[in-house]
C-alpha cells in the first residue's frame, strides 16, 4: 500500500490507448496488442465547481492498479473534438420541450463548438435514427434539426448503443457524445448492463442532460423487458424487431431516470446533469461545450497488459482540495 505525505485528492479514471506513430502525430485510440501510450482527459475543479485552469505536468500523479505511472505527455490545450449528439424526440418532448432544445443546440452547433470540431446527429423514440452522419457543415444540422417532430416511444439505450460506435469512428482523438431525453427508456431491446459494458470500451466521453421538471430523481436501473441475445446491437440491427409496435405505455408515465443516466455517463469521464425547467437546457449544453474545451490531457507508457481485464486508473493533483473527474479504467484487450 502506498503512503503520500501531502494532502490528495483521488478519483478512479479512465483511459485509452492509441498506438503511438510519433510525438508530433499519433493514431486514435485503439484497445489492442501493440498499445504504446495510455491517454487520459481529466476535468479539475475546485469546490465550487469552478474549472481549475493553469496547472502543470508535474501537479498530476497517475496510478495504474495503484501503480505510480510516469506521465509522458501533457497539454492543457483546447484539442477539436468529435462530437455526437444523441436527442430524445419521443412524444413527451413535444411543445416547448423541443422548442427549447432546437434553441439550445442550435447555440452549442453555431456558436459554442469550434469551426474544427466534427458532428453527428441521432434522434430516437420508438427506434434510433441517424439524421446527420459526420460534418463539419452545423447549419445543416440544425436545419435537419428544426425538421424532426415528437412522435413515440423512448428507444435510449439503442440509440446509445449505436451511437458509441459511431463516436469511435470520429477523426479526432478527443471523442464524446451528449445525450439529451426527458424520460425513461421504454422500448429498447439493448439492456444497459451490456450498453455499460461497450462504453467501458471505449475512448468515447458521455455526457447526458435530463429534463425532469417534476422534480425528483434517484430512480434505480431497470432492466428493458427485451434484452438482446448479444452483448450490445448488431450495427445497423437497431433492434426493432423486438418492438414492432412501440411502447405500450405513454412516454409520459416514465420520468427521466438518473441512476440510469449516470449508469451510462460515469465510468466514461462524462457526466449527468439533471434540469427542473426547460428553460434550463441552453446553460446545460453550454456547461458541456465549456468542459469539452477546458480539460488536460494526459498520456503515460501502457504497462503492456494484454489480459483482457479492467485496469483501474487514479488521478491526483497533489496538494490540492481539487477535484478531478476523468474514465474509471480501461480494457486492456489481448
Amino acid at each position: 500500500m502506498r503512503t503520500m505525505p501531502i494532502p490528495r485528492v483521488v478519483i478512479t479514471l479512465a483511459l485509452v490507448g492509441h498506438a503511438a506513430v510519433s510525438t508530433q502525430q499519433q493514431e486514435g485510440f485503439r484497445f489492442r496488442s501493440g498499445v504504446e501510450l495510455i491517454n487520459v482527459t481529466a476535468t479539475v475543479t475546485d469546490a465550487r465547481g469552478r474549472f481549475v485552469e493553469g496547472l502543470r505536468q508535474e501537479d498530476f500523479r497517475i496510478y495504474e492498479d495503484g501503480v505510480l505511472q510516469e506521465i509522458s505527455h501533457f497539454s492543457a490545450e483546447r484539442v477539436p473534438v468529435s462530437l455526437g449528439i444523441v436527442l430524445d424526440t419521443s412524444g413527451s418532448m413535444a411543445g416547448q420541450k423541443m422548442r427549447s432544445a432546437r434553441s439550445a443546440l442550435d447555440r452549442f452547433l453555431l456558436e459554442l463548438l469550434d469551426r474544427t470540431d466534427e458532428v453527428f446527429l441521432y434522434r430516437f423514440s420508438n427506434y434510433p435514427i441517424l439524421v446527420r452522419d459526420w460534418t463539419t457543415d452545423r447549419e445543416s444540422v440544425s436545419r435537419a434539426l428544426h425538421r424532426i417532430e415528437p412522435l413515440g416511444g423512448t428507444a435510449m439505450y439503442d440509440a446509445v448503443a449505436e451511437a458509441i460506435p459511431l463516436a469511435g469512428r470520429g477523426q479526432h482523438q478527443k471523442k464524446a457524445i451528449v445525450i439529451i431525453s426527458d424520460g425513461n427508456d421504454t422500448n429498447s431491446v439493448t439492456d444497459p448492463h451490456s450498453l455499460r459494458q461497450l462504453i467501458r470500451e471505449t475512448e468515447v466521453l458521455v455526457y447526458a442532460i435530463g429534463i425532469d421538471s417534476r422534480g425528483g430523481s434517484g430512480f434505480t436501473l431497470r432492466v428493458p423487458r427485451a434484452p438482446l441475445p448479444v452483448p450490445f446491437p448488431i450495427p445497423g440491427g437497431r433492434g426493432r424487431g423486438g418492438r414492432p409496435g412501440g411502447s405500450r405505455r405513454s412516454p409520459s408515465d416514465e420520468r427521466v431516470n438518473e441512476a440510469a443516466l449516470r449508469e451510462l455517463t460515469d465510468d466514461s469521464g462524462g457526466r449527468t446533469e439533471i434540469i427542473r425547467s426547460v428553460g434550463d437546457l441552453d446553460p446545460a449544453t453550454a456547461g458541456v461545450a465549456n468542459e469539452l474545451s477546458r480539460q488536460y490531457s494526459l498520456a503515460y507508457p501502457a504497462p503492456g497488459h494484454r489480459d483482457g481485464r479492467w485496469h483501474e486508473i487514479e488521478v491526483e493533483v497533489a496538494g490540492s482540495k481539487h477535484r478531478v473527474r476523468a474514465r474509471r479504467g480501461y480494457v486492456a484487450t489481448r
